[in-house]
C-alpha cells in the first residue's frame, strides 16, 4: 500500500529533497515535510532523490541516491573515494564557491555567537593548489587475514577506507603511499591503529619539505620489536635519494593521541629542512608545523605586515609559539619577541631555528601561557595568540583583560571559539574594537577556515 503524504516517515522510504545549506561538517540540509534532512554529497540549490537511513529528534539521516537537477557549483570529485572517506567533504563543490560559503559561515558564526556584524574579505585563497597542498600525512593502518588496509576512517566511523593516493597530499610524499603499503604488507609485521590486537603499527607517517623537497617517513608503532625493520628504512634510504631519514614513533597507549613522546631514528636524519618566509626551519616527527605550507606563508607576511604598519610595535608576546613559525618571522622584521609555549621541546626546537637563521631578538620561555602572560604584558606593546581549536581559555582571557595591550592579533582555526573570544575581547566594557580581519583558506576540500584578526585597544581605563 502506498505510504500517505500525512503518515509520518520511516527508514528506508525514498524522498526528493532540495537542498538549502551545508552544516558545519559540509553535509548537504534539506527540510521535508517539517523535518530536518542531512544528506552528504547534497549541495545547496540540488534536487535529489534520498533514502532515509536514521532519525535524531527532529532531524532524519538520509543516503544520497540521485541528482535529480544539479546544484550551482556541482563537480565531480576529484577522488574517487571522496564518498566514503571522512578526510574531505566539499571536493563536489567548486573551489571558488568553497571559499565563499566559507566566509559565509564566518560572518555568520561571528554575528550568532559574538554579536559582531562585520564585512570579511574573501579568504586567502588565490592560486591552483586546491589539491596536492598538504605537506603531512598521518594516515590509519590495519591488518586482517594478512591484508594491510591503508586510508582515512568513513565519516563517522573507526573503519579504514583502503587508498593508495590522496589528491590533497603534496605529490611527492603521495607517490610513495602505494610502494610503502606493499612493503609494510609484506613484513607481516601487526598492524591496527586503534590497538584492538596485537601490538604493531598504528600509523604510517609522511613529510615533506615544500621547498627543499626533503621527505621523513615514520613509522608509528605501539612496540619497537618489529623483526627487520632497520633493514627496510635502510632499503627506503637506498630507493629515494629525497627521503633524508626514518623514525619510528613509539606510541603504546590506547588514545586517540596519534603520536607518541618517544622516537626513534631506524635511518638517515630524524628531521628535514624547510624554508619559510625567508628563513630555515627544522622539522622532526612530531613538530607541529601548519600543513599548507604557502597559505601559512602568506598569513604569517599578512600579520608581519599589520603590525609593521602600527609603528608603534617595537616588542610583541607570540602565545602559543609552537617552534616559532610567527615569531621567528616577526623578529627577523626588526620586531623584538618573546614566545611563549607550554611544549618544551617546541620551545628547545624555536630556539634551535632562531640559532639556525641568526635571529637574537626572538626568546622563548615554556611554561603555561596564562601564567607567563602576567610576566611579560605590562612591558609589551602587542599580544599574538594562535591557541588551539578550543580557542583561548579563560584564565588567558582574563590575563589578556587584566593588562591589555595596545593591539591584540588572533590567528583561529576554529570561528565559533573565535567569536567566543572576541565577545569577551570587544564588548561594551572590553577594551578593544576590531581593526582588520582577514580568513585565509588553509584547507581547501574540507570545512575549515583559518582567521586572523587584529584588534586594537580603544579603552585605556585599565591600569597598566
Amino acid at each position: 500500500m502506498a505510504q500517505s503524504l500525512s503518515d509520518p516517515p520511516v527508514a528506508g522510504q525514498i524522498i526528493t529533497v532540495l537542498g538549502s545549506d551545508l552544516n558545519h561538517q559540509g553535509l548537504g540540509l534539506a527540510r521535508w515535510q517539517g523535518w530536518v534532512v542531512i544528506v552528504p554529497q547534497l549541495l545547496p540549490g540540488e534536487e535529489a532523490q534520498v533514502q532515509l537511513l536514521q532519525r535524531k529528534k527532529s532531524q532524519w539521516f538520509a543516503r544520497h541516491l540521485k541528482t535529480l537537477v544539479a546544484g550551482p557549483g556541482a563537480r565531480k570529485s576529484p577522488c574517487i573515494l571522496a564518498q566514503d572517506c571522512g578526510g574531505c567533504s566539499l571536493q563536489h563543490l567548486e573551489d571558488s564557491l568553497q571559499a565563499e560559503w566559507k566566509r559565509t559561515r564566518l560572518e555568520q558564526t561571528l554575528r550568532r555567537i559574538g554579536g559582531i556584524d562585520i564585512q570579511s574579505p574573501a579568504p586567502i585563497n588565490n592560486d591552483l593548489d586546491h589539491l596536492g597542498y598538504r605537506n603531512r600525512a598521518l594516515i590509519p593502518l590495519l591488518r586482517r587475514e594478512d591484508q594491510l588496509r591503508l586510508g582515512y576512517y568513513r565519516r563517522g566511523s573507526h573503519r579504514i577506507v583502503n587508498l593508495n593516493r590522496c589528491p590533497v597530499l603534496d605529490p611527492r610524499i603521495d607517490a610513495l603511499i602505494k610502494p610503502l603499503k606493499q612493503d609494510l604488507e609484506a613484513s607481516g609485521w601487526p598492524a591496527d591503529a586503534d590497538l584492538h590486537g596485537e601490538p604493531g603499527l598504528r600509523h604510517l607517517g609522511l613529510r615533506v619539505g615544500v621547498r627543499t623537497g626533503e621527505l621523513l617517513i615514520t613509522l608509528v608503532s605501539a612496540t619497537a620489536e618489529l623483526n627487520g625493520v632497520k633493514t627496510l628504512a635502510e632499503e627506503w634510504m637506498n630507493r629515494w635519494p629525497a627521503l633524508a631519514g626514518v623514525t619510528l614513533n613509539l606510541q603504546p597507549r590506547r588514545s586517540n593521541t596519534v603520536l607518541g613522546a618517544i622516537t626513534h631514528t631506524l635511518a638517515g636524519r630524524d628531521c628535514i629542512s624547510e624554508r619559510f618566509c625567508d628563513l630555515q626551519l627544522l622539522l622532526g616527527t612530531t613538530t607541529f608545523f601548519q600543513v599548507n605550507t604557502d597559505r601559512a606563508e602568506q598569513i604569517v607576511i599578512v600579520l608581519r605586515d599589520w603590525l609593521l604598519q602600527l609603528g608603534d610595535c617595537k616588542r610583541l608576546i607570540d602565545a602559543y609559539c609552537g617552534i616559532g613559525t610567527i615569531s621567528l618571522p616577526i623578529a627577523a622584521a626588526g620586531i623584538g619577541v618573546v614566545g611563549l609555549e607550554i611544549n618544551p621541546a617546541s620551545v628547545q626546537q624555536a630556539r634551535q631555528n632562531a640559532a639556525l637563521n641568526g635571529i637574537t631578538e626572538a626568546s622563548f620561555e615554556a611554561g603555561d601561557v596564562a601564567l607567563l602572560l602576567g610576566d611579560y604584558l605590562r612591558d609589551h606593546d602587542a599580544l599574538v595568540v594562535d591557541p588551539p581549536r578550543k580557542g583561548l581559555t579563560p584564565d588567558v582571557l582574563d590575563a589578556i583583560l587584566n593588562c591589555p595591550p595596545k593591539s591584540l592579533a588572533y590567528l583561529s582555526c576554529d570561528s565559533a571559539t573565535l567569536a567566543r573570544d572576541i565577545k569577551r575581547l570587544v564588548s561594551d566594557n572590553g577594551p578593544y574594537a576590531i581593526d582588520r580581519i582577514q580568513p585565509v583558506d588553509f584547507f581547501p576540500q574540507t570545512t575549515h577556515l583559518e582567521c586572523l584578526v587584529l584588534m586594537k585597544r580603544i579603552n585605556f581605563e585599565a591600569q597598566r
